[in-house]
């Protein structure tokens, strides 16, 4: 347990920065695996899935075809098939309800100026999976860009050792609306999206969360083609008074800790004894949990920090989390002045967990300190803006004079005569 009055702003930034090492120390081995996926196609696809999935394919199954999708259904309950659907319904409608306009034009100067959305053409979705399934990342990825308006969606999901793909997540990309499925994980699938293969089709853009090397090669095809962000080990913040249920809380860190041993989780509370009790009550449930041996493996990592509201208000600004649960007596004054956070969670009944399956937001976020700087997947993430301007005879009259002007003064003589020929009309 940490004062907050013995941390300096690079200890608080120090936090962001090991969980972005945790990605940055997988540079060299995936550049190699990216290159040998750019020389070498399919062949160097199915090597690796080979090596780090354990699953034999060839060429041709790398494709997942429509009867292993049906197959899926056939392996699903009818009540599970409903709830994917259900939760594909809100994560729909949210994004529909935030999706940009498609062209909005004003009238300024005696001109109209606007912004004219589209979508991109095709884009790469990644469903972490392999040991698990990740039907949820195959909604949260797939459907916002479906409402965006992408023309092609591909995604690629590592499979088991058996060689198939968890009936779960096929049933989520059915149900998302995906065009096409490969059976590629892993570093060589983001080269595979970014490159292209004699089976995968090259994208514009992938998004999608994953683990460090997967974050890792998302940031070198960078250029090639266009990634949503940085989304390495996960991570939460909760922000917390004696008001809070200490079982509520230490059940959110347990659920934080079970993604992985490299998550992060984190307690910030005014209350010195209300963190001693959560972190009791953390090790009073954690022998009930299944996955305890790696959730013991990310508690190593964990802290809590004490101090006044304000002070805890600029830990969780100062650290950007991807993560921020707010469970104080008056949360919207907390919530008012928060800053920098992927996704805010506020009140006793908003564990991170709810929006991860249902509220309909996104769960696809940035980690390591880059919710400073960038948003969580929207459905903006997937469409491109291009300026519109509507210029008649009145806002050439109203506006000529300076841009001939300006074009004089940069010595483009040209330019200022396509102005100048128009106003001698």
């Amino acid at each position: 347990m940490v004062d907050y009055s013995e941390l300096e702003i690079e200890d608080v930034r120090e936090i962001a920065r090991r969980q972005e090492e945790e990605v940055l120390d997988k540079i060299d081995p995936v550049s190699e695996i990216l290159e040998d996926v750019k020389d070498n196609g399919d062949l160097a696809v199915l090597n690796y899935t080979s090596r780090f999935d354990n699953a034999d394919l060839d060429q041709d199954g790398l494709l997942v075809g429509d009867e292993a999708i049906d197959n899926a259904y056939e392996m699903v309950s009818d009540q599970d098939i409903q709830v994917i659907r259900r939760a594909s319904r809100n994560i729909r409608e949210f994004h529909r309800y935030t999706k940009p306009s498609t062209l909005e034009l004003s009238e300024f100067n005696g001109m109209e100026l606007g912004v004219k959305a589209t979508p991109l053409d095709g884009v790469g979705a990644y469903v972490p999976g392999g040991k698990a399934a990740y039907p949820s990342s195959a909604l949260m990825t797939v459907i916002p860009a479906k409402v965006a308006g992408v023309e092609w969606i591909s995604v690629c999901t590592p499979p088991n050792p058996d060689g198939e793909i968890n009936p779960y997540t096929l049933v989520a990309c059915d149900i998302a609306g995906a065009d096409v499925i490969y059976r590629a994980g892993g570093v060589q699938a983001i080269g595979a999206m970014a490159f292209g293969t004699e089976t995968v089709v090259p994208v514009d853009k992938i998004v999608g969360p994953g683990n460090a090397y997967v974050t890792a090669a998302k940031m070198l095809v960078r250029g090639t083609t266009e990634i949503d962000f940085p989304a390495g080990p996960s991570e939460v913040l909760v922000l917390a008074d004696s008001s809070a249920n200490p079982t509520h809380i230490a059940s959110d860190i347990l659920a934080q800790a079970e993604h992985g041993g490299d998550s992060l989780s984190l307690l910030a509370t005014t209350s010195r004894e209300f963190g001693e009790e959560v972190l009791n009550q953390v090790e009073n449930l954690i022998d009930d949990r299944e996955r305890i041996e790696i959730i013991k493996k990310s508690l190593e990592k964990s802290m809590v920090v004490v101090g006044e509201i304000d002070e805890l208000i600029n830990f969780s600004n100062d650290l950007g989390p991807e993560h921020l649960e707010i469970v104080v007596e008056n949360p919207l004054n907390v919530l008012k002045k928060i800053k920098h956070a992927g996704a805010i969670f506020v009140g006793s009944y908003a564990p991170v967990a709810i929006g991860d399956y249902a509220t309909g937001c996104n769960h696809v976020l940035p980690t390591g300190g880059q919710a400073r700087v960038h948003s969580g997947l929207n459905t903006r993430d997937f469409m491109k803006t291009s300026t519109v301007q509507v210029v008649g005879r009145e806002g050439l009259n109203k506006v000529g004079d300076i841009a001939k002007r300006m074009a004089e003064i940069e010595g483009l003589e040209a330019h200022a005569y396509s102005i100048e020929t128009r106003l001698e009309d």
